[in-house]
This record gives structure tokens, C-alpha cells and sequence, in this order.
């Protein structure tokens, strides 16, 4: 809410844009927590296991860091796995992540 944001969405609103607010998420489950994924999983996509996270209130990132909660490895899981061990990421296997999102 700065002043340079103020006049810009009033400049906005006089050439006709709409502004709606957003719909705050819902509270879910995973709300507060970051995945990410390494391996191939058996039982869904990498995109449906993704999906089903932000479903639930989390966040799937590309990449391990700090503010990694938790790393998901499937089969033969790659550098993202190592990263999360130096970094001492939680790390689930698939089975541990299904029972976590059902």
C-alpha cells in the first residue's frame, strides 16, 4: 500500500480495469508447508502430486532449500534427495505422502 500502488490501481480503475479481490485460500491440511518432489512416483504424475498439495493448502517448489518441508522420493530419486539430507529436509517416501494427503 505505497503511495506509487495507490495512484497506479487508480489509474487502472480510470481507464476501466477491474480490480476483484482474490479469494482467500481455505485453511487445508498442508497449509504452511512446502514440498517437493524427486523420482518417479507409482501411483500419480509428479503434476497430480502437485496439484493435490496446493489442493491442500501447501506449495510444490522445483527446489530443495531451507524453507523446504518436506521432499517426496520416488523411484531412484536424484540430486534434489541429497540436498535434502545435506540440508536435513524430512524426507517422506510415497506411501508416507499418500497416508499424509488422504
Amino acid at each position: 500500500r505505497t503511495p506509487h500502488n495507490i495512484r497506479l490501481v487508480q489509474k487502472l480503475k480510470e481507464v476501466g480495469v477491474k480490480i476483484e479481490p482474490t479469494a482467500k485460500k481455505k485453511p487445508g491440511k498442508l497449509t504452511g508447508k512446502t514440498f517437493v518432489f524427486t523420482g518417479e512416483l507409482e501411483s500419480m504424475s509428479r503434476e497430480a502430486a502437485k496439484a493435490a498439495v496446493r489442493t491442500l493448502g501447501g506449495d510444490a517448489t522445483e527446489a530443495v532449500s531451507r524453507n523446504t518441508d518436506y521432499v517426496v522420493a520416488g523411484f531412484s530419486p536424484g540430486s534434489k534427495y541429497d540436498r535434502a539430507k545435506k540440508l536435513g529436509v524430512k524426507i517422506l517416501t510415497e506411501k508416507e505422502f499418500l497416508a499424509m494427503i488422504h
